[in-house]
């Protein structure tokens, strides 16, 4: 094994240096440029699959004043401790693993989806809540923050299309076709089990978890994928999982389900593209929905890395592919890569399937591993990579002007059942 040196956790970076020398090793040129660059322009931004077709009427971000464009790192830096120091207690900031290092450096709380879910509920005294992550993280915090709090998104631009590949109205219609098929969803049979639960991933928007809500599902995230799966088998005969396949596919499967017990639901064909015998059969039923990111990490990878590192140790998210998942060594979500990682207690080598930004600082924050992403193209969560110091500082500055910018706000009638499903899923502790 090589001696690990230090390194710096910045992909930022890592990303100028790499298209500054010509280097093919990142995927888009264009993330060297600021994200402002984009925002008018209707897309996921650079780096983003050619498949993810953002839907019409998507939120946009309007023009950053040119303070923030034009200002260098270190300046965006002090002008965020500034308004902090300002701020003091009325502003609490939530930073996704998947932020760059230089939005995460500034956060309260760094987290997966599901911690920062509990970390915006145990605040009731902030004003305001700045999530930087992306739209539905955001909406999480302000179905759980108080009515008065602000939950401000950085830049309106960062949202998911892993979350935009179930809409409430293809998961209506697919409940209306179910019911076709499996009788009224709403009357549980002899055992008292409901013909189909629905779970949605975290990863999904607000109008999702109040569909989920109101048909008794629950929400889950990749870190209670089984406990929830677990929860809603003993209250209905099968699940319908959304909008994530991967991570439905791979737990349930874990869980002893069979391939053939789980067809895949397309919501652009009849039914689902499955037979009433092939969905009357079903244990789960999947959508057809993925990350990105996560589907960019191969076998080959994998084989890669063992053929270069004997003896390295794969860790891969649950939201990869069933058959990188299966070549690993293990799989689990960001929570458990980081935990697994500070529980080595003897160098060791880590080849890991998740996003970028979250590998870069683990082997900067244990330099006595050999730590390293298996995709050796640097390409990070392109709606993630949205939210810039640029941003943070312009909110900030902005609150501390008396000014709110940016507010997401989820409507009641859409918040009401929502918060029954993340309440649920909040309890589902693994």
């Amino acid at each position: 094994m090589s001696t690990p040196v230090s390194l710096d956790p910045s992909v930022d970076h890592r990303i100028l240096e790499l298209v500054g020398a010509g280097d093919d090793g990142v995927c888009s040129t264009d993330l060297a440029a600021g994200p402002w660059t984009f925002d008018a322009v209707p897309g996921y931004g650079p780096g983003s699959s050619m498949g993810d077709v953002i839907p019409t009427g998507s939120p946009r971000q309007g023009e950053l004043p040119a303070a923030y464009r034009e200002a260098d790192e270190a300046e965006l830096e002090a002008r965020i401790l500034a308004a902090r120091e300002t701020l003091g207690d009325r502003v609490v900031v939530l930073g996704h693993f998947y932020q760059r290092e230089e939005v995460v450096r500034h956060a309260d709380y760094v987290g997966d989806s599901y911690q920062l879910a509990v970390a915006a509920k145990r605040h009731p005294e902030a004003e305001a809540i700045v999530f930087c992550g992306v739209h539905f993280m955001a909406e999480t915090a302000d179905l759980l923050s108080g009515p008065e709090q602000a939950v401000i998104l950085p830049n309106l631009a960062a949202g998911c299309s892993m979350a935009d590949m179930a809409d409430i109205d293809q998961v209506e219609e697919c409940w209306e076709q179910l019911a076709e098929v499996l009788g009224p969803l709403d009357a549980p049979d002899a055992d008292g089990l409901l013909p189909v639960v629905p779970v949605t991933y975290m990863n999904s928007s607000a109008a999702i978890k109040g569909f989920v809500g109101r048909n008794g599902g629950i929400v889950c995230t990749s870190s209670n994928a089984r406990t929830v799966l677990e929860w809603a088998f003993a209250r209905g005969r099968r699940v319908l999982f959304f909008p994530d396949q991967h991570l439905g596919r791979n737990t349930a499967k874990e869980m002893g389900v069979g391939l053939d017990r789980m067809p895949m639901w397309n919501p652009h064909r009849p039914f689902g593209g499955s037979s009433a015998e092939t969905l009357r059969d079903a244990r789960v039923i999947l959508w057809h929905g993925f990350c990105s990111v996560h589907r960019r990490f191969t076998t080959a990878q994998i084989d890669r890395a063992r053929a270069e590192h004997p003896g390295v140790r794969v860790i891969v998210h649950p939201e990869c592919p069933m058959e990188v998942v299966d070549a690993a060594d293990e799989a689990g979500s960001t929570a458990y890569i980081r935990e697994a990682i500070e529980a080595a207690t003897e160098p060791a080598t880590f080849a890991i399937g998740t996003e970028i930004n979250l590998v870069r600082r683990l082997a900067a924050q244990h330099p006595q591993h050999e730590i390293f992403c298996l995709d050796p193209v640097v390409c990070p969560c392109s709606t993630m990579y949205r939210i810039h110091p640029g941003y943070l500082a312009w909110v900030l500055e902005e609150l501390v002007a008396g000014r709110t910018v940016n507010r997401i706000e989820v409507p009641p009638a859409v918040a009401d059942p929502a918060r029954v499903a993340l309440e649920r899923m909040l309890a589902a502790r693994p």
